[in-house]
């Protein structure tokens, strides 16, 4: 039987980015973006219009429909107004790197007043660290420890998170998306 499915050549692989009303994407970090399928939902139901496309089409008995790359909402989604603490935006925060040591390998997380200290697990008390570090500090003070961190740990604005976001870019950028994206760079003379 899968001899007779039909793979269409790569449409999965044509995913549309999603700007907000004000046109800057709705997230850098991991970057919004659609399966095709669901931008041509959305401009069908006119929730969206689409702004780019790319060369590949979709066809039914009555319709021919070129993939959308780039979409822009019709209603402006409001940003949240703070960032949710989770393991991935506190690697985000610390721009995926040990606050000991600098590595960008084997990262967890560790609280600078450790737990058995009275230390609690906020955004003011925990930072990434590669295992090795965090084995050496164990549950000692960072003055025990004879360990420094490279930068004290703060509560993120979702801006801040954003902006930390834009330079980390996906494996892949669509040509079609970079007027939209990185907005704020400045333009070559």
């Amino acid at each position: 039987m899968p001899g007779f499915v039909r793979n269409p050549t790569g449409l999965r692989d044509h995913p549309a980015l999603v700007l907000n009303a004000d046109y800057r994407p709705l997230s850098y970090l991991p970057l919004s973006l659609w399966p095709w399928q669901e931008a041509i939902k959305a401009a069908f139901l006119d929730r969206v219009i689409v702004l780019a496309e790319y060369d590949e089409v979709v066809r039914s008995p009555s319709l021919v429909v070129a993939l959308p790359s780039v979409v822009v909402l019709k209603e402006y989604v409001r940003p949240a107004k703070t960032a949710a603490f989770t393991r991935f935006n506190l690697f985000l925060r610390d721009e995926f790197t040990c606050q000991y040591c600098g590595a960008r390998d084997g990262l967890t997380f560790d609280h600078v007043l450790p737990r058995s200290r009275g230390g609690r697990t906020t955004w003011s008390n925990v930072v990434a660290a590669c295992g090795p570090c965090n084995l050496r500090k164990g549950s000692k003070t960072l003055k025990q420890a004879g360990m420094h961190l490279r930068r004290p740990p703060v509560r993120p604005s979702p801006e801040h998170l954003q902006n930390i976001g834009r330079k980390f870019p996906p494996n892949h950028l669509h040509r079609s998306w970079m007027d939209y994206l990185y907005w704020d760079a400045e333009l070559e003379a």
